[in-house]
């Protein structure tokens, strides 16, 4: 699984090669402890290595600053980067969550038990 992983990231215009393994392993655990009880990473089918390689590059852009500029300006000439389109302003974490969401437990905080 690992390897589809990388090979996923590397489709997806990964850099940071030495980067690339412990960050596909980590994300692999982290998801696979996310499944529901009685599933396996095979069950959820492609889902599943295209929501890890999406942690990873999640990851590697926030470790080295992708994401994070809005707006440059350099003279008269500003450079903005609009959210919307394709990403809708959700993170590629988040996305990656959506797409395994019928295999993951619920992870969400809720109140049982109390009264209004």
């Amino acid at each position: 699984m690992t390897e589809q992983i990388l090979t996923l990231c590397r489709a997806m215009g990964a850099g940071q090669e030495e980067l690339l393994l412990p960050l596909a392993q980590a994300a692999e655990s982290r998801l696979a402890g996310r499944l529901k009880e009685g599933t396996a990473p095979e069950d959820c089918g492609p889902a599943f290595p295209l929501a890890a390689a999406m942690l990873v590059m999640d990851g590697l852009s926030g470790m080295t600053g992708g994401g994070e500029t809005a707006s440059f300006t350099a003279g008269d000439l500003t450079i903005r980067r609009e959210s919307g389109g394709s990403g809708s302003g959700k993170s590629l974490s988040a996305r990656a969550e959506g797409l395994l969401a019928p295999w993951l437990r619920d992870g969400r905080f809720v109140f049982q038990g109390v009264e209004g």
